[in-house]
């Protein structure tokens, strides 16, 4: 079924098979009238006067819009290999633009809504971006650079009340034919660019081909059991491998999908319940805002039709025992799975929990479908199981390299297709997985190895406590300390005695030396941002005292 067969083809398959069906939703709850970027024909619509922004489109129309795109951009000079990037918010265009894209046998490059202007100008030069689309959002930004991009690119706008210096797409695009351009492309050509999440200085380009992005498809269903009639819920950015490889799933099983913008515990179990989703994947903060929320009773949860809610996952990041636990107590029937992966990989899945083994929570699970996985040491040879050491995948959906940088490329990329994820980790006796910590995050204090994510997982069961980083900070004596950085739930007053004496239950070399109530910033997929917690807190020499090291 798959060999030799690009992503496209899914599309294209639904589209033929499941015309008439709902692919994709857009939810917007903040909004009740029409947002300035949508296809020409929506512009005759009249806004909802009964409830937020919503929009649909069947597989039909999503396959006309592709091929709409991709004729177009073929009119403009695009051919096979070149690189086009994208940077919209969520929303009906994201995804049809991306797969005319591709339908072209050009590469997509999705770029982060977060990127300032120069990391912006930044991608667009390393990827070799020749076409960028952007939505209003970003107007601004692209201004900022627009020196740099006007006389070597193409601007494409995505919306209405176009800037002066870019064209209009949508309107353009319009009276292209909606026939497939028929590009001959295989699973072996190159497909997308990805960026890291660039935590440690500019983001580095990660090329991948169809073949990875179908493999990803294939494990994701294989995973989660997607089938026709399943709804599946996508709130995390469309530009990361986390949100578009899980909403592959939906793509290869002809599923519905509901954009949702907003984050709010009350916009997800309203999508939940109106549109009927039987599958959603959470970030962190937004599961544990959400029971927050139920336990304050901001809304009662039997108000809701959420009876079909089968599958809750979570992903990007180390998730605490304590909340999959407390998830269970509100929600007994759902299947839990943890999701492990990286861009490198094509996102998730290279290593997941599996919905049957509940019973390991804690750990991000075994080898994903396709996957192999293997720890070991500063010389890369395999330690001893239950040890800890560096954890490596090797499967279909590894990167081919980072784009024009083969130094970083050969660091973390063996030549027999080994990825060296820089993530500790150990495995237990039936093969099950721990993430111990990142390596560069581990705090080495006066010899003694402290894994972050240990002391956050115990830190996160204090009921007064919302979030937590660790990291190390410099120290005279001890080389580093570690220092906990606390946000507390709202309406809770926390101390800083009340958590010194709860981490006496801490061996007592892992004892945060430094506690600092403040806020926990995560990226767009989750992740702790502790290179900007260090580089805030981190500005001079703490000494710790021999009562606080004891």
């Amino acid at each position: 079924m798959v060999n030799n067969m690009p992503i496209t083809k899914f599309l294209e398959d639904n589209a033929k098979n499941y015309p008439n069906d709902t692919a994709l939703v857009e939810m917007n709850p903040d909004v009740r009238e029409l947002r300035p970027s949508a296809w020409r024909e929506y512009e005759l619509m009249e806004p909802s006067k009964e409830g937020p922004y919503r929009r649909e489109i069947t597989w039909s129309v999503f396959d006309e819009k592709a091929n709409r795109v991709a004729n177009y951009l073929l009119q403009r000079g695009i051919k096979k290999g070149d690189k086009i990037g994208i940077l919209l918010m969520n929303g009906l265009e994201w995804l049809p633009i991306y797969f005319g894209i591709l339908k072209t046998g050009a590469l997509a490059v999705p770029l982060n809504f977060r990127y300032d202007a120069r990391e912006i100008q930044y991608c667009v030069e390393l990827a070799d971006i020749e076409v960028l689309f952007f939505g209003y959002e970003f107007i601004g930004r692209i201004e900022e650079i627009l020196d740099t991009l006007k006389d070597r690119r193409l601007l494409f706008y995505v919306g209405k009340d176009r800037p002066s210096f870019a064209e209009n797409f949508l309107v353009e695009s319009s009276n292209a034919s909606s026939r497939s351009p028929g590009i001959e492309i295989s699973d072996d050509d190159y497909a997308a660019i990805y960026f890291s999440s660039g935590t440690t200085g500019f983001p580095k380009a990660i090329l991948h081909k169809h073949a990875g992005l179908v493999h990803s498809a294939i494990a994701e269903q294989k995973h989660h059991g997607q089938q026709k009639d399943d709804v599946f819920l996508c709130i995390p950015p469309l530009y990361h491998t986390g949100a578009k490889m899980h909403w592959f799933g939906s793509l290869i099983s002809a599923g519905k999908a509901v954009l949702l913008k907003g984050t709010r515990p009350e916009y997800i179990v309203k999508a939940i319940s109106e549109e009927h989703c039987t599958i959603v994947w959470l970030l962190v903060p937004w599961a544990q805002d959400l029971l927050d929320a139920i336990d304050r009773k901001d809304f009662h949860i039997e108000d809701y039709e959420l009876d079909q809610w089968r599958l809750m996952h979570i992903g990007a990041q180390p998730v605490p025992p304590s909340l999959v636990r407390r998830w269970k107590e509100k929600f007994p029937h759902h299947k839990y799975d943890t999701n492990y992966g990286l861009s490198e990989s094509l996102g998730p899945g290279c290593v997941h929990l599996g919905v049957d083994n509940i019973e390991k929570v804690g750990a991000i699970g075994i080898p994903g479908y396709g996957w192999e996985v293997m720890i070991v040491d500063e010389e890369r040879n395999p330690v001893e199981r239950g040890d800890v050491g560096e954890l490596a995948v090797r499967g279909p959906s590894v990167m081919t390299c980072y784009y024009k940088n083969k130094k970083a490329t050969e660091e973390v990329l063996s030549d027999d297709g080994w990825l060296y994820t820089g993530d500790m980790a150990k495995q237990d006796d039936e093969g099950f997985i721990y993430l111990v910590d990142r390596k560069k995050d581990v705090i080495i204090s006066g010899g003694e190895n402290i894994y972050p994510v240990q002391v956050e997982d115990f830190l996160h069961t204090h009921n007064a406590i919302k979030d937590v980083a660790v990291i190390g900070l410099p120290d005279k004596r001890l080389g580093e300390i570690a220092a906990a950085v606390i946000e507390p739930k709202e309406g809770y007053n926390c101390s800083e005695k009340e958590i010194r004496e709860y981490c006496l239950n801490l061996p007592r070399y892992k004892r945060p030396v430094t506690i600092i109530f403040g806020d926990v910033p995560r990226n767009a997929t989750g992740k702790i941002e502790k290179p900007k917690l260090r580089e805030i807190y981190g500005g001079s020499f703490i000494v710790a005292s021999e009562s606080e090291i004891k």
